[in-house]
């Protein structure tokens, strides 16, 4: 029993109502706290697996060698035909191939990352036109945790195609080594599934996000609260080697000029265009390294 002098009883008998209306206001006011943006974000597939992505500084790159760490294309799924060639013809529609059976000679590429159509033929001025992009660009994988895999799985990631995309070489070129932060497709349609396979990609391979990228992605997220995680590509596999593919007449390089021209630099002997006269130290075997 309390005693009349107890100010904490008088106070709770002057106003007995006053505790049963601020605790509901309370709840009300921090419940519309909540970011809806954030929660959409939470709801996908997408947003929540870029939410179980451990948040780093990223690496200063200094120390970044791309034939080094992640070596050349390999054959991921063992049909006898590199990566590269796998990409044009997966992503490429009306694809000619060439006597080898693997090598793109031509075909049409309704481009992600700009929406335009454009006309692919492989040769030293028009192979450019098309570049296969890595989805998480390779120097940026090394900064954020790749450095931190053993070599089978950084060329599993450099050749898987969950990671790679045919696309408008020109705006391949812009975009570089550039995070989500820095860089997003011109297409604004396409935004959403590249962040999502950035996230997927970053999550097979146990790769870190800073925290600018996180924010940049889960930004676009917010527009598509219901993306999927692509994860139905399969998987590199490092321990098959690439052929030799046979190299078609019509490529030729006349110089290293050319060759970088065409994204084919470094170019390596068992491929298209390869002469010993564009071999001039270096590496054996592989031309136009630097």
């Amino acid at each position: 029993m309390q005693h009349a002098h107890d100010p904490s009883a008088r106070r709770a008998g002057r106003h007995p109502g006053r505790w049963a209306v601020a605790v509901p206001l309370a709840l009300v006011l921090l419940s519309g706290c909540t970011d809806p943006a954030r929660t959409a974000v939470d709801a996908s597939p997408a947003g929540q697996a870029l939410e179980a992505l451990p948040v780093e500084e990223a690496g200063s790159g200094d120390d970044y060698d791309r034939l080094a760490q992640f070596g050349d294309w390999a054959d991921p799924d063992g049909n006898g035909c590199d990566a590269r060639n796998d990409v044009l013809a997966r992503d490429l529609t009306g694809v000619v191939l060439g006597d080898d059976g693997c090598t793109v000679l031509s075909g049409t590429l309704e481009d992600p990352y700009t929406g335009a159509t454009i006309d692919f033929r492989r040769g030293p001025l028009t192979s450019a036109d098309v570049q296969i992009d890595h989805v998480v660009a390779l120097k940026n994988a090394w900064v954020t945790g790749a450095d931190r895999l053993g070599a089978d799985e950084r060329q599993a990631l450099a050749n898987d195609p969950l990671n790679l995309l045919a696309v408008d070489g020109p705006t391949n070129g812009e975009k570089s080594a550039s995070d989500a932060a820095s860089w997003l497709p011109p297409n604004e349609s396409f935004r959403c599934p590249y962040v999502a396979l950035q996230i997927a990609v970053k999550t097979r391979y146990e790769l870190f996000v800073t925290a600018e990228e996180k924010a940049a992605m889960a930004e676009v997220l917010a527009g598509c609260p219901e993306q999927d995680l692509p994860g139905d590509a399969p998987a590199a596999r490092a321990d098959r080697p690439s052929p030799a593919p046979s190299t078609p007449d019509e490529v030729y390089y006349p110089d290293c000029d050319a060759v970088r021209e065409a994204g084919a630099a470094p170019l390596r002997a068992d491929e298209p265009g390869y002469r010993p006269a564009l071999d001039r130290g270096g590496e054996p075997g592989v031309a136009c390294e630097d």
